[in-house]
């Protein structure tokens, strides 16, 4: 009898003392969004909501920017520790001198696309000529348009391009032009459908150009040695797998968390970008990203290819 009153007076005291242990706070990150949330950081926002983050003991604040452009920018002064972008602005921004390097993949597939009206009069590449093409940035989708038109035996020179700015689908709805470079697959084919103007899509993996990773994830070059950066990403494919294995409960808590996303829109753009998200984000495809530098040097948006290992890296 007295040995059990000394145990358990010892696992009292024993009790008292975690009782008594500060909690450890937990690891404090900032995530640069590439732009408003919307289902293409449906990872992010799961990992978030399932606490997947909370248990590889991160904080992680997702923050939409005011700029688009400035996600990498931010990171690359260090000002934020992680920013969604894309690749193909990741190598143009390494040649620019930028510290970035892509450590993580949320779409691994290419959402742009070339857009024209379903029941129009372009059925293929070739019906462009002489029509005008709508865009919104140029540079890159000047390059992935000039690739297509290429496979039809056509040039840049062959159509007129015209400035919309990020009006993609009125402008081609409403006949101000006859097709758009730049259009999001997952976004403005169900946008046309909602308004009754149902579009067709190309696609450039399809018409010459290299596939390459939509939205990655970016860091400083001088943070690869910080231990939070693998548990993000950790945290990011625990949020990918729920989502693949149980959409609707994820779909609940994306817009549990954003109740101004509940919209037939942002519910078709949630089922279309599904399977195209990375299922191991850490992953690295080394000749991908190989193949699509030498496409960007021979469309001139970079000048040199610079050794892989020094922009996109697979973390242990």
């Amino acid at each position: 009898m007295i040995k059990l009153r000394h145990t358990l007076t010892f696992l009292i005291l024993i009790a008292a003392t975690l009782i008594s242990l500060p909690v450890q706070a937990a690891d404090k990150m900032t995530v640069l969004l590439d732009w408003f949330v919307n289902p293409d950081h449906a990872p992010l926002i799961v990992a978030r909501e399932k606490g997947y983050f909370a248990d590889a003991g991160l904080d992680v604040e997702l923050i939409a920017p005011a700029d688009p452009n400035d996600p990498p920018k931010l990171v690359a002064a260090g000002k934020a520790d992680i920013a969604v972008s894309y690749e193909p602005q990741l190598h143009v921004q390494v040649e620019q001198g930028l510290p970035l390097v892509r450590i993580g993949t949320l779409v691994a597939t290419p959402l742009n696309s070339l857009v024209v009206l379903k029941d129009g009069p372009i059925k293929s590449i070739a019906d462009l000529k002489g029509k005008k093409v709508g865009y919104s940035i140029g540079g890159f989708e000047d390059a992935i348009l000039g690739k297509m038109l290429s496979s039809a035996g056509m040039g840049l020179k062959d159509v007129t391009l015209v400035n919309v700015n990020f009006s993609l689908s009125p402008s081609i709805i409403s006949g101000q032009v006859d097709a758009v470079i730049g259009a999001f697959r997952n976004f403005e084919l169900n946008q046309m459908d909602i308004v009754g103007k149902p579009g067709k899509a190309f696609y450039p993996e399809e018409e010459g150009v290299p596939p390459y990773d939509e939205l990655i994830l970016v860091a400083n070059k001088s943070s690869l040695g910080d231990a939070r950066l693998r548990r993000f990403l950790d945290g990011v494919e625990k949020g990918t797998q729920f989502l693949i294995n149980h959409p609707d409960e994820a779909w609940s808590l994306f817009i549990g968390a954003h109740q101004d996303l509940n919209d037939e829109l942002n519910k078709r753009a949630w089922a279309a970008t599904l399977p195209r998200f990375a299922l191991r984000p850490a992953a690295l495809d080394k000749a991908r990203y190989e193949r699509f530098a030498v496409f960007l040097k021979e469309q001139k948006l970079i000048k040199s290819i610079p050794a892989l290992e020094t922009y996109a890296v697979e973390l242990p």
